[in-house]
């Protein structure tokens, strides 16, 4: 893909715009304005260096409330993802923190591949070891490579069982043109990506884990004597911007993926590919404040399906390379409105008046007979999935009529229906109503992997928070191994963020959302 603004385009990079030579085109020959032009060009290299010159570069940006593709540049053309792997392994962090793991406190040993690990990094020596919080911060802000190795061995048994990890992830996630081979993003030929693929990594870190995402905006961190301070320059200089992670190899040139949310508008974006750090910035500067106007206040962010935490996988089992042609994932349809999956909150330091992310709760509605692409409901144009359509192999035929003859009831035959009609009656007990579903205002305060031990959650919680908590209504919500305790039923923002503060007091974390 190669959609080109007209206004921020790869020649956003550089400061040269077209100067109009006036009296002088006008006084002299085309032989002197030939030299005069052949002049500006040695006098300015950047020119030289600028638009197609820049082979490297590619950049998105996606509307993160409708999925809608603002801007994009070569967003599909493979490149190595350097640092901005590590989006992947905290991803793979939260998910194990989420479903009880690993905690923050967790111990993670550093073997002597992970303390050899050339820099950036923490230089923590082979058989010491840190907390899980003191990886997760070294990875945000200094992107420090030896604590990610280490993430990933203690996570995966070993880096390349993460690595396989990390990219049978990418392809739930529907980040089709993705694979891993290493935690840190150091070179490697094999590990490549896409900035499609980077923006859909970004928005599923905001919509899946907004209870972890404020990591993603620490300016700093104080290990042992150090002040480690975050290689983000947007931070606290782009007016709504909140995260979220930079990368450089010298394969890969300069990256960066942006989030910003401004006056109920929310933007993910990606530049790949930047000739410097400045330049890099420069254009993500340009990018946000181009298109986050253009952004829609409306949607409710839900675009990544969730899927089930990933499992270690054996040393024998084998993943594919990302191809020029990707195989089909199975991923939720873009947003649309009413065709979203009903999911995730949103955190707490987020309320600015907009529209928070809906929550997936545990007694939705009913599931779609398949989730089987193929059968899925129409996908909107001109987004994320509408887009990447095209680097979508078909469904091999044996697979698709598996896969719609399993979600069709079938006819049953001669032998079949006479053994049914001969059959005597079974009476079959009345299936119990759904619950209502809480309006309104939500807040989750936990999960745990027993729904008992999460109502037991909600109780001590509704004892602790007296007044705020006195009408809410405690529910569970059933997610992959895991269920998540929540309070629905608060008349408005101020009520469910009151709560939340009431419970904070009380040593209880928690977060609110509007479903």
């Amino acid at each position: 893909m190669r959609i080109k603004s007209s206004v921020v385009s790869q020649s956003g990079f550089f400061d040269l715009a077209k100067r109009p030579f006036g009296a002088l085109s006008k006084m002299v020959g085309r032989v002197v304005l030939a030299g005069a032009i052949a002049s500006a060009a040695f006098a300015a290299p950047a020119f030289a260096a600028s638009n197609y010159a820049n082979p490297k570069y590619s950049g998105i940006v996606v509307d993160a409330k409708t999925g809608k593709i603002l801007y994009g540049e070569d967003a599909d053309e493979l490149r190595y993802p350097a640092s901005l792997t590590k989006m992947m392994t905290l991803y793979l962090t939260f998910e194990a923190l989420e479903a009880g793991r690993i905690t923050k406190s967790t111990s993670i040993p550093f073997s002597k591949n992970a303390s050899a690990e050339p820099p950036s990094k923490l230089g923590v020596r082979a058989g010491q070891s840190i907390t899980v919080e003191q990886a997760i911060l070294s990875l945000v802000t200094r992107s420090a490579n030896d604590a990610s190795t280490a993430l990933g061995e203690y996570l995966g048994g070993s880096e390349q069982r993460f690595a396989r990890m990390m990219t049978n992830k990418a392809r739930a996630l529907g980040m089709t043109r993705t694979t891993y081979r290493n935690a840190n993003g150091l070179p490697d030929p094999e590990q490549r990506t896409t900035a499609r693929d980077q923006a859909r990594l970004g928005l599923a870190l905001r919509q899946h884990f907004p209870q972890y995402y404020d990591y993603f905006s620490t300016r700093s961190f104080r290990f042992g004597k150090q002040t480690i301070g975050n290689h983000n320059r947007l931070l606290g200089n782009v007016r709504g911007v909140d995260g979220i992670k930079t990368g450089y190899t010298r394969a890969s040139g300069f990256n960066l993926v942006t989030s910003a949310q401004l006056e109920g508008r929310s933007i993910v974006a990606v530049v790949m590919g930047g000739t410097s750090g400045a330049s890099r910035d420069a254009q993500m500067r340009r990018l946000v404040a181009k298109y986050m106007p253009s952004a829609s206040r409306r949607g409710d962010g839900n675009l990544i399906a969730e899927t089930k935490p990933t499992p270690v996988p054996a040393e024998e089992t084998e993943v594919a390379s990302a191809a020029p042609v990707a195989e089909t994932p199975v991923v939720a349809a873009a947003a649309s409105g009413h065709d979203l999956p009903n999911t995730g909150p949103v955190p707490g330091i987020r309320y600015n008046g907009e529209s928070a992310s809906s929550v997936q709760m545990a007694y939705a509605g009913n599931k779609r007979a398949s989730d089987n692409p193929v059968l899925s409901p129409k996908i909107v144009p001109n987004t994320l999935d509408a887009q990447s359509l095209k680097l979508r192999q078909p469904v091999a035929a044996g697979m698709v009529d598996a896969q719609i003859t399993n979600s069709v009831p079938k006819k049953a035959d001669a032998t079949t229906a006479e053994a049914t009609a001969k059959a005597e009656p079974v009476e079959v007990a009345k299936a119990e109503p759904m619950p209502a579903q809480p309006q309104g205002w939500v807040i989750q305060i936990g999960a745990t992997p027993d729904k008992d031990q999460a109502m037991t959650l909600l109780g001590n919680a509704k004892d602790k928070g007296g007044k705020a908590l006195r009408n809410a209504m405690p529910f569970t919500v059933a997610f992959g191994q895991v269920y998540r305790a929540r309070f629905g039923g608060f008349d408005d923002q101020n009520a469910a963020v009151n709560a939340c503060k009431a419970l904070k007091k009380k040593g209880i974390s928690c977060w609110a959302s509007q479903q």
